[in-house]
């Protein structure tokens, strides 16, 4: 029996979901990458890559979310830079590692409360509030900690973020990442909170009818991504061994383009937390193997921009691809038998 048009669309467009591409993108870039760029699968390579592509892997995380439920954070990079400052000039202070730390966590979830009671209170666009706290946050970072960079932080702080485990390519720090990465895709694709995300971002109007808190599920999914940004700007700072107020300059390009890429609709209600990871990934590894054929990193930038607009651009047609209407054969017309002739009567 043949199959119906509407069970042959939703075939066709489960065959086109962009982020099952990327998984695919992903999977041709490491081959091409394994067969082709010397050095990419050596185990210190694959280390540094995961290593670099953590920062942008935590705070998608939660942009995820946000971006989800219809909003976006610009200011994440800026609140990571700000964090790194206040870690090192709370250091540089005299203070214990395992007091800045909390503090630094404190910090983020003030700045993402910030954005977020300016967005869900006063009923700003949270991109125009973020660009605005983007430049706030990074200006508080100079003030703190000015141009010095703080580089004797505690060496099992910095073995835990830069090194890895044994012989293998594995960090240690890919190993809380999974744990929180679990915990975001439990709460986005398997709870009320998760599923009502989704509501708001396709219909916000319609979620308040239907009794969803949109106003606090927002506020609280801009706390949870200044707390995540906070926390990858202590990572960044031990990770790379030095804090700095310009530490993760530009990283929002990076983490937006990352989650747009892997299929998470800019205008919210659509997208997976599996594809935003891949196009972390993906992008992480396309940069490392770009750095390793010695592509400038004015080139890597322009390279991350075109993917910006493509990861706008793809999931949209792929979807306008998959709504055509699907044209079946027409069957031919039944044929009638003769009826009896004059002569047979």
């Amino acid at each position: 029996m043949a199959d119906s048009s509407p069970k042959r669309a939703a075939r066709r467009a489960g065959a086109l979901r962009w982020d099952g591409v990327v998984g695919v993108l992903l999977l041709v870039l490491l081959l091409l990458s394994f067969g082709f760029v010397d050095g990419f699968g050596n185990a210190l390579n694959l280390s540094f890559l995961i290593g670099n592509t953590l920062p942008i892997a935590l705070i998608a995380l939660p942009m995820t979310l946000l971006v989800v439920a219809g909003e976006i954070d610009l200011s994440v990079a800026s609140t990571a830079g700000l964090s790194g400052a206040v870690m090192g000039a709370l250091w540089n202070a005299g203070m214990a590692i395992e007091t800045i730390i909390p503090i630094c966590l404190l910090l983020g979830v003030v700045c993402g409360l910030v954005n977020g009671l300016l967005v869900t209170r006063l009923g700003l666009p949270s991109l125009a509030v973020t660009i605005g706290t983007l430049a706030a946050y990074r200006g508080i970072a100079q003030i703190v900690l000015g141009s010095n960079a703080v580089t004797d932080f505690p060496a099992p702080y910095l073995d835990f973020a830069a090194g890895r485990i044994g012989s293998t390519f594995v960090p240690y720090a890919f190993l809380p990442f999974l744990v929180l990465l679990a915990v975001a895709v439990v709460v986005l694709h398997a709870t009320p909170f998760g599923r009502s995300l989704f509501a708001v971002g396709a219909n916000e109007e319609a979620a308040r009818f239907a009794g969803i808190r949109v106003r606090r599920h927002k506020l609280w999914l801009f706390t949870a991504t200044g707390l995540m940004s906070a926390l990858t700007g202590v990572f960044w700072a031990l990770h790379y061994a030095s804090a700095r107020y310009d530490n993760a300059t530009g990283l929002e390009l990076s983490v937006v383009a990352a989650v747009l890429l892997g299929g998470i609709d800019f205008d919210g209600g659509r997208g997976t937390l599996g594809g935003a990871v891949a196009g972390v990934f993906l992008l992480g590894g396309l940069q490392n193997a770009m750095s390793l054929l010695n592509v400038s990193a004015q080139s890597q930038t322009v390279v991350t921009g075109v993917l910006l607009v493509i990861s706008v651009l793809g999931p949209r047609v792929a979807r306008q691809i998959a709504a055509r209407p699907v044209a079946l054969p027409v069957p031919p017309a039944p044929q009638t038998s003769p009826g009896p002739s004059e002569r047979d009567r």
